[in-house]
């Protein structure tokens, strides 16, 4: 018999592998660096659902190129990590500002946030409330991050001043 974790997961595979075959507009990005297929945005695509959602954005350099360190970039964001960060701020009702993108400079990897999966959140009481209360405590990361996991899956990791999320899925939109 199945578990319901088991069971959660062949779900969102079977989901993905109907989304190829089905969604127009997603592409497979080729390579070994990505997961699966992925709907990618432009920056300014991601900066629509996130100020419609009230979700908003710093940069420590004023700007949103994703060649360069300081910027906040949205572009080739994964369609589901914005669409997590909306389903966050309906969940918490906390203000939500995203301080890392998809801009060089983060640490590399399949999930990574050059890669789409990543967003960094300012940290605010409210929001560490809400991850610590509502998400599953799941250990330290290699570099000494608690990390929590959601109920859909996804996983956050308390970096001091900030919260890297990784978003392998909506979280539930």
């Amino acid at each position: 018999m199945l578990t319901r974790s088991a069971l959660r997961s062949a779900l969102t595979a079977l989901a993905l592998v109907l989304g190829v075959l089905f969604a127009p507009g997603v592409g497979v990005i080729g390579g070994s660096t990505e997961a699966h297929a992925v709907t990618k945005l432009t920056h300014s695509q991601a900066t629509s659902r996130f100020s419609s959602s009230g979700v908003t954005w710093s940069s420590s350099g004023g700007c949103s190129n994703r060649n360069v360190s300081t910027c906040t970039s949205f572009d080739q964001l994964n369609l589901t990590s914005a669409q997590g960060a909306q389903t966050l701020k309906s969940a918490t009702g906390c203000g939500l500002n995203i301080t890392g993108g998809t801009e060089t400079g983060h640490a590399s990897g399949t999930y990574s946030h050059w890669n789409g999966y990543k967003l960094d959140f300012g940290k605010t009481t409210c929001l560490t409330n809400y991850v610590k209360s509502a998400f599953t405590y799941i250990g330290v990361r290699g570099d000494g991050a608690p990390q929590y996991r959601s109920g859909s899956g996804n996983v956050y990791a308390d970096e001091g001043n900030h919260w890297d999320v990784t978003y392998y899925n909506c979280g539930g939109c």
